[in-house]
């Protein structure tokens, strides 16, 4: 039996990704959803529909329309510093659009077609004190953003369907009609056009190739697994590191990156200094293999031509 698989979010990074990592393997029937016009290139081979998340009547319409056996919720508002000062945008879109997707998919199990639901979450979840993270370390956001998720994760935690949720950390890649760059993106062009770029040194990730974090969440999909999982690159550095990195990677002058301390900047949202995950459990029963930061570096070249 093939599976319904349905994305949420199939405009942005991950979504497309999803979409067309699904259609190569050729074993899921791929039902893309998103806000307005689908920006996919790739039109054929799936379907699109237009889809307010926000919305729990259209939530209600298409779900029960198109009985997915898989649900992948990638749709958050992520902009951190934007989710501090717009609370009541991004309260509807990663909090209220998260009860939505369970209250409708919970009805449909209690009807008898029993979903799985894989949401998104993030490493923002932590204060950053303790990084690197396991998937049981005790949670304490320090932004509005981070509340969100947290509180989205805990709507799906408490619900009766069979969820996995899947928390990642900076996702970079390239996608069709991109709305929103990414560190690496940013990095490459801003040094490409030679101009000076101020870098964090005291905030620690471990970025995440979009190829990478979207054959994890398909893993899940097709071993329907249940709980929490920590899926990102397996290289934990600092933002300083990542951006000389990239500079190294295309021979660009690191001699414009000017290193500073995250309390020199003014955003909005605080950040915390250092996450970072251990992978083991995505490891060892999803069978998750992350490339390294280079290998994924060397996989943008290609697409970027």
């Amino acid at each position: 039996m093939r599976k319904r698989i349905l994305i949420t979010g199939s405009n942005g990074l991950l979504g497309q990704k999803l979409v067309y990592n699904l259609l190569q393997r050729g074993n899921f029937d791929v039902i893309a959803t998103s806000k307005g016009d689908n920006r996919l290139l790739e039109k054929k081979g799936y379907t699109y529909i237009a889809l307010d998340i926000t919305n729990p009547e259209e939530v209600k319409e298409v779900f029960t329309q198109q009985r997915p056996d898989v649900v992948i919720n990638t749709a958050a508002m992520t902009n951190v510093d934007a989710c501090e000062t717009k609370r009541d945008e991004c309260l509807a879109l990663n909090v209220t659009a998260v009860k939505n997707i369970v209250e409708v998919l919970q009805e449909m199990k209690y009807a008898g077609h029993d979903a799985q639901l894989i949401h998104l979450s993030t490493d923002f979840i932590f204060d950053g004190q303790n990084g690197p993270y396991k998937e049981d370390d005790e949670p304490n956001p320090l932004s509005y953003y981070a509340w969100s998720k947290l509180e989205s994760e805990m709507i799906v935690k408490a619900s009766a369907l069979r969820w996995a949720i899947v928390r990642t950390i900076i996702v970079y890649g390239v996608v069709d009609n991109m709305s929103r760059s990414n560190v690496v993106l940013w990095a490459k062009e801003a040094l490409s056009k030679k101009q000076e770029i101020k870098v964090v040194d005291d905030q620690f990730r471990s970025p995440t190739l979009a190829e990478d974090l979207a054959e994890g969440c398909i893993l899940a999909a097709e071993k329907g697994a249940t709980g929490i999982y920590h899926i990102s690159g397996k290289d934990t550095m600092s933002i300083l590191e990542l951006v000389q990195r990239v500079a190294d990677f295309w021979k660009l002058d690191k001699s414009l990156i000017i290193p500073v301390h995250s309390d020199t900047l003014t955003q909005a949202a605080k950040r915390p200094p250092r996450t970072g995950f251990i992978i083991d459990k995505a490891v060892k029963e999803l069978g998750y293999r992350p490339h390294s930061f280079e290998e994924g570096l060397a996989i943008l070249d290609t697409q970027l031509g």
